[in-house]
Protein backbone atom coordinates (compact mmCIF):
# COMPACT_ATOMS: atom_id res chain seq x y z
CA UNK A 1 0.00 0.00 0.00
CA UNK A 2 1.42 3.32 -0.94
CA UNK A 3 1.01 6.24 1.29
CA UNK A 4 -1.98 7.40 -1.62
CA UNK A 5 -4.03 4.90 -0.46
CA UNK A 6 -3.40 6.19 3.56
CA UNK A 7 -6.63 7.80 5.62
CA UNK A 8 -6.37 11.43 4.79
CA UNK A 9 -5.74 13.19 8.43
CA UNK A 10 -8.59 14.83 10.05
CA UNK A 11 -6.99 17.04 12.88
CA UNK A 12 -9.00 20.62 13.95
CA UNK A 13 -6.80 23.93 14.18
CA UNK A 14 -7.20 27.41 16.18
CA UNK A 15 -7.99 29.50 13.51
CA UNK A 16 -7.77 33.28 15.82
CA UNK A 17 -5.51 34.19 18.24
CA UNK A 18 -6.32 37.99 20.00
CA UNK A 19 -8.74 39.12 16.98
CA UNK A 20 -6.40 38.58 14.25
CA UNK A 21 -7.94 36.55 11.62
CA UNK A 22 -4.84 34.30 10.04
CA UNK A 23 -4.17 34.10 5.96
CA UNK A 24 -2.55 32.12 3.67
CA UNK A 25 0.13 35.24 3.40
CA UNK A 26 0.23 36.57 7.06
CA UNK A 27 3.85 36.85 8.38
CA UNK A 28 1.82 36.78 11.98
CA UNK A 29 0.77 32.69 11.63
CA UNK A 30 0.98 30.72 14.51
CA UNK A 31 3.55 28.17 14.79
CA UNK A 32 1.67 25.26 13.97
CA UNK A 33 -1.54 24.55 11.88
CA UNK A 34 -3.26 21.68 10.89
CA UNK A 35 -5.40 21.59 7.44
CA UNK A 36 -8.30 20.40 8.36
CA UNK A 37 -12.13 22.30 8.42
CA UNK A 38 -13.40 22.68 11.85
CA UNK A 39 -16.24 21.25 12.25
CA UNK A 40 -19.51 22.73 13.59
CA UNK A 41 -22.26 24.30 11.57
CA UNK A 42 -23.83 22.30 8.68
CA UNK A 43 -21.85 25.06 6.29
CA UNK A 44 -18.37 23.83 8.27
CA UNK A 45 -19.32 20.36 7.36
CA UNK A 46 -19.71 20.93 3.56
CA UNK A 47 -16.85 22.99 3.57
CA UNK A 48 -14.66 19.75 5.50
CA UNK A 49 -16.45 17.44 2.54
CA UNK A 50 -15.40 19.25 -0.44
CA UNK A 51 -11.70 19.67 1.35
CA UNK A 52 -11.69 15.96 1.89
CA UNK A 53 -12.88 15.50 -1.55
CA UNK A 54 -9.86 18.14 -2.84
CA UNK A 55 -7.42 16.06 -0.96
CA UNK A 56 -8.12 13.25 -2.67
CA UNK A 57 -7.74 14.21 -6.07
CA UNK A 58 -4.39 15.63 -5.23
CA UNK A 59 -3.34 12.30 -4.02
CA UNK A 60 -4.76 10.47 -7.09
CA UNK A 61 -3.02 13.03 -9.27
CA UNK A 62 0.34 12.52 -7.82
CA UNK A 63 -0.25 8.29 -7.81
CA UNK A 64 -0.35 9.11 -11.84
CA UNK A 65 3.14 11.68 -11.58
CA UNK A 66 4.75 8.50 -9.45
CA UNK A 67 3.82 6.02 -12.30
CA UNK A 68 4.73 8.26 -14.73
CA UNK A 69 8.27 7.99 -13.31
CA UNK A 70 7.83 4.86 -13.08
CA UNK A 71 7.41 3.89 -16.87
CA UNK A 72 9.98 6.53 -18.49
CA UNK A 73 12.62 5.10 -16.34
CA UNK A 74 11.65 1.60 -17.00
CA UNK A 75 11.54 2.46 -20.75
CA UNK A 76 14.99 3.98 -20.51
CA UNK A 77 16.49 0.94 -18.42
CA UNK A 78 14.72 -1.50 -20.33
CA UNK A 79 15.12 -0.05 -23.68
CA UNK A 80 11.58 -0.55 -23.72
CA UNK A 81 9.92 2.12 -26.56
CA UNK A 82 6.65 0.89 -25.52
CA UNK A 83 6.81 2.12 -21.95
CA UNK A 84 6.83 5.25 -23.36
CA UNK A 85 3.12 5.62 -24.86
CA UNK A 86 2.46 4.63 -21.52
CA UNK A 87 3.68 7.52 -20.27
CA UNK A 88 1.82 9.50 -22.71
CA UNK A 89 -1.14 8.14 -21.10
CA UNK A 90 -0.44 9.34 -17.64
CA UNK A 91 0.37 12.59 -18.73
CA UNK A 92 -2.77 13.03 -20.59
CA UNK A 93 -4.93 11.82 -16.73
CA UNK A 94 -2.38 14.22 -14.73
CA UNK A 95 -3.61 17.46 -17.01
CA UNK A 96 -7.17 16.54 -17.13
CA UNK A 97 -6.71 16.21 -12.88
CA UNK A 98 -4.93 19.33 -12.97
CA UNK A 99 -8.11 20.90 -14.72
CA UNK A 100 -10.57 19.38 -12.68
CA UNK A 101 -8.68 20.25 -9.12
CA UNK A 102 -8.58 24.37 -10.23
CA UNK A 103 -12.12 24.17 -11.14
CA UNK A 104 -12.95 22.78 -7.82
CA UNK A 105 -11.30 24.88 -5.79
CA UNK A 106 -12.28 28.00 -7.91
CA UNK A 107 -15.99 26.48 -6.51
CA UNK A 108 -15.00 25.98 -2.95
CA UNK A 109 -13.86 29.61 -3.23
CA UNK A 110 -16.81 30.55 -4.57
CA UNK A 111 -19.33 28.65 -2.47
CA UNK A 112 -18.20 28.61 0.78
CA UNK A 113 -16.08 31.75 1.09
CA UNK A 114 -13.75 30.21 3.59
CA UNK A 115 -11.00 31.68 5.53
CA UNK A 116 -8.46 30.89 7.81
CA UNK A 117 -7.24 27.68 7.47
CA UNK A 118 -9.83 26.39 5.05
CA UNK A 119 -8.26 29.18 2.70
CA UNK A 120 -4.83 28.59 3.34
CA UNK A 121 -5.04 24.37 2.41
CA UNK A 122 -7.21 25.37 -0.66
CA UNK A 123 -4.34 27.95 -1.58
CA UNK A 124 -1.80 25.10 -1.09
CA UNK A 125 -3.68 22.70 -2.87
CA UNK A 126 -3.98 25.33 -5.83
CA UNK A 127 -0.37 25.48 -5.84
CA UNK A 128 0.58 21.81 -5.15
CA UNK A 129 -1.54 20.77 -8.09
CA UNK A 130 0.41 23.03 -10.44
CA UNK A 131 3.72 21.30 -9.53
CA UNK A 132 2.51 18.09 -9.91
CA UNK A 133 1.21 19.23 -13.61
CA UNK A 134 4.86 20.53 -14.11
CA UNK A 135 5.94 16.74 -12.83
CA UNK A 136 4.04 15.11 -15.75
CA UNK A 137 5.20 17.82 -18.27
CA UNK A 138 9.03 16.78 -17.10
CA UNK A 139 7.83 13.01 -17.03
CA UNK A 140 7.02 13.67 -21.14
CA UNK A 141 10.36 15.13 -21.46
CA UNK A 142 11.98 12.63 -20.35
CA UNK A 143 10.19 10.30 -23.02
CA UNK A 144 10.98 12.03 -25.71
CA UNK A 145 15.06 12.16 -24.53
CA UNK A 146 14.54 8.48 -23.88
CA UNK A 147 12.75 7.86 -26.75
CA UNK A 148 15.81 9.25 -29.08
CA UNK A 149 18.02 8.11 -26.83
CA UNK A 150 16.84 4.75 -27.43
CA UNK A 151 17.65 5.01 -31.25
CA UNK A 152 21.61 5.88 -30.11
CA UNK A 153 24.19 3.43 -28.96
CA UNK A 154 23.96 2.50 -25.26
CA UNK A 155 25.61 4.44 -22.96
CA UNK A 156 26.88 2.08 -19.81
CA UNK A 157 26.07 4.76 -17.02
CA UNK A 158 22.48 4.91 -18.18
CA UNK A 159 21.55 2.29 -15.68
CA UNK A 160 22.37 4.56 -12.76
CA UNK A 161 19.55 6.45 -13.77
CA UNK A 162 16.96 4.18 -12.01
CA UNK A 163 18.72 5.51 -8.39
CA UNK A 164 18.24 8.99 -9.57
CA UNK A 165 14.78 8.27 -10.17
CA UNK A 166 13.93 6.58 -7.62
CA UNK A 167 15.25 9.04 -5.29
CA UNK A 168 12.87 11.85 -6.91
CA UNK A 169 9.94 9.44 -6.76
CA UNK A 170 10.54 9.29 -2.77
CA UNK A 171 10.38 13.13 -2.78
CA UNK A 172 7.60 13.20 -4.60
CA UNK A 173 5.91 10.68 -2.13
CA UNK A 174 6.98 12.68 1.04
CA UNK A 175 6.04 15.35 -0.26
CA UNK A 176 2.52 14.82 -0.87
CA UNK A 177 2.66 12.73 2.50
CA UNK A 178 3.89 15.81 4.63
CA UNK A 179 0.87 17.73 3.50
CA UNK A 180 -1.38 15.25 4.42
CA UNK A 181 -0.02 14.78 7.55
CA UNK A 182 1.35 18.09 8.41
CA UNK A 183 4.62 16.71 8.93
CA UNK A 184 6.91 19.60 8.96
CA UNK A 185 9.62 17.36 9.42
CA UNK A 186 9.05 15.00 6.63
CA UNK A 187 9.13 18.08 4.88
CA UNK A 188 12.54 19.31 5.80
CA UNK A 189 13.77 16.08 4.85
CA UNK A 190 12.51 16.23 0.94
CA UNK A 191 14.67 19.76 1.13
CA UNK A 192 17.27 18.08 2.44
CA UNK A 193 16.63 15.30 -0.74
CA UNK A 194 17.02 17.46 -2.82
CA UNK A 195 20.85 18.40 -2.61
CA UNK A 196 21.38 15.01 -2.82
CA UNK A 197 19.19 14.80 -6.16
CA UNK A 198 21.23 17.93 -7.24
CA UNK A 199 24.72 16.31 -6.56
CA UNK A 200 23.28 13.04 -8.41
CA UNK A 201 23.09 14.88 -11.50
CA UNK A 202 26.55 17.04 -11.08
CA UNK A 203 27.74 13.50 -10.76
CA UNK A 204 26.39 12.30 -13.73
CA UNK A 205 26.74 14.62 -15.61
CA UNK A 206 30.56 15.13 -15.43
CA UNK A 207 30.72 10.97 -15.98
CA UNK A 208 28.40 11.77 -19.17
CA UNK A 209 30.96 14.63 -20.34
CA UNK A 210 33.92 12.02 -19.57
CA UNK A 211 31.96 9.60 -21.91
CA UNK A 212 31.71 12.06 -24.51
CA UNK A 213 35.12 12.81 -24.77
CA UNK A 214 36.70 9.78 -24.98
CA UNK A 215 33.45 7.76 -27.28
CA UNK A 216 32.65 10.42 -30.09
CA UNK A 217 30.14 7.81 -31.11
CA UNK A 218 28.05 7.91 -28.13
CA UNK A 219 27.83 12.21 -28.01
CA UNK A 220 24.37 11.87 -29.28
CA UNK A 221 23.04 9.23 -26.77
CA UNK A 222 24.98 10.85 -23.35
CA UNK A 223 23.15 14.17 -24.87
CA UNK A 224 20.02 12.74 -24.72
CA UNK A 225 21.24 11.17 -20.79
CA UNK A 226 22.33 14.90 -19.61
CA UNK A 227 18.77 16.12 -20.62
CA UNK A 228 16.81 13.16 -18.88
CA UNK A 229 19.46 13.95 -15.62
CA UNK A 230 18.12 17.61 -15.55
CA UNK A 231 14.26 16.48 -16.02
CA UNK A 232 15.01 14.63 -12.88
CA UNK A 233 16.37 17.38 -11.36
CA UNK A 234 13.75 19.68 -12.17
CA UNK A 235 11.06 17.05 -11.00
CA UNK A 236 12.82 17.55 -7.49
CA UNK A 237 12.61 20.94 -7.57
CA UNK A 238 8.81 20.59 -7.80
CA UNK A 239 8.77 18.33 -5.12
CA UNK A 240 11.00 21.16 -2.94
CA UNK A 241 8.22 23.58 -3.44
CA UNK A 242 5.14 21.43 -2.26
CA UNK A 243 7.79 21.08 1.19
CA UNK A 244 8.78 24.71 0.99
CA UNK A 245 4.52 24.95 1.09
CA UNK A 246 4.11 22.83 3.83
CA UNK A 247 6.39 24.44 5.89
CA UNK A 248 5.02 28.15 5.50
CA UNK A 249 1.63 27.10 6.28
CA UNK A 250 2.26 25.03 9.23
CA UNK A 251 4.80 27.37 10.48
CA UNK A 252 4.38 30.59 8.97
CA UNK A 253 8.43 30.23 8.18
CA UNK A 254 9.25 31.22 4.34
CA UNK A 255 12.43 28.96 3.62
CA UNK A 256 11.75 29.32 -0.65
CA UNK A 257 14.79 30.82 -2.50
CA UNK A 258 17.29 29.74 0.66
CA UNK A 259 15.21 31.76 3.08
CA UNK A 260 14.74 30.97 7.27
CA UNK A 261 16.48 27.42 7.65
CA UNK A 262 15.83 25.02 5.16
CA UNK A 263 16.56 22.16 5.34
CA UNK A 264 17.98 22.48 9.15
Amino acid sequence: MTMFDHELATSSSEDQKNGVTETFLASNMPRKTSYVASEGTGMERRVGTELKDLKGRILAMAGYVEQAIDRAVQALQERNSKKLEEVYQLESKINQSHIDVDNACLGVLARQAPVAADLRLILAIIKINTDLERMGDQAVNISHNAERYLREEAVEIAQVFPQMAALVRTMVRDSLDSFVNADIELARKVLKSDDAVDEFKKNTIEKLMQVMKSEPTKIDGALDLILIARNLERMADHATNIAEDVIFVSTGEDVRHGGGKKGS
